[in-house]
């Protein structure tokens, strides 16, 4: 690799390299090593593809998510024969595949740390612990309209944030 080259991918992993490799470690089932590896393979992957990182195209992370993503499945795909078991020894048992639903939790987790702590607090007891807005004021301590209008503020706030992502609706 040359100088510029090193530089731009010391700085893609500094910036990128711990979140990539935390999205990563649930998909390869807490391989740490795999886990490294598909980030190592990321990383390469945008350095091999430079218009990606132009920050006119919009932001890397999603990008390289997708590729992280990509690369788990292909090669869950390639050693699936691996883990075939003929009908005629036992059971077939269903995979359930929560790639994309981890994907889309660790993606909007991500967006929810851009919103105040206010509309956090919000979404939180509205959304997650699946309050009522009367029971979300009483826990925040605040009025019923007051709820209500962060709500709606930091949905509205979400979806920008999820925009900027380069998340697509």
């Amino acid at each position: 690799m040359r100088g510029q080259d090193e530089a731009l991918v010391t700085a893609l992993y500094a910036e990128h390299g711990a979140a990539l490799w935390s999205f990563v470690v649930p998909l390869v089932a807490g391989d740490r090593v795999r886990a490294q590896d598909v980030v190592q393979e990321t990383m390469l992957r945008a350095w091999r593809h430079p218009e990606v990182l132009d920050g006119a195209r919009g932001p890397v992370r999603p990008w390289l998510f997708t590729v992280a993503r990509h690369i788990v499945v292909d090669e869950w795909r390639r050693h699936r024969s691996d883990r075939d078991v003929p009908l005629e020894l036992g059971a077939e048992a269903a995979e359930d595949d929560r790639t994309d639903a981890v994907l889309d939790t660790w993606i909007v987790g991500d967006a929810l740390t851009r919103l105040s702590a206010d509309h956090r607090a919000v979404l939180e007891q509205c959304y997650f612990q699946g309050r009522s807005t009367a029971e979300a004021a009483r826990v925040l301590g605040v009025p019923e309209g007051t709820v209500k209008s962060r709500a709606h503020y930091a949905l509205r706030a979400l979806r920008l944030a999820l925009q900027e992502m380069g998340v697509t609706a």
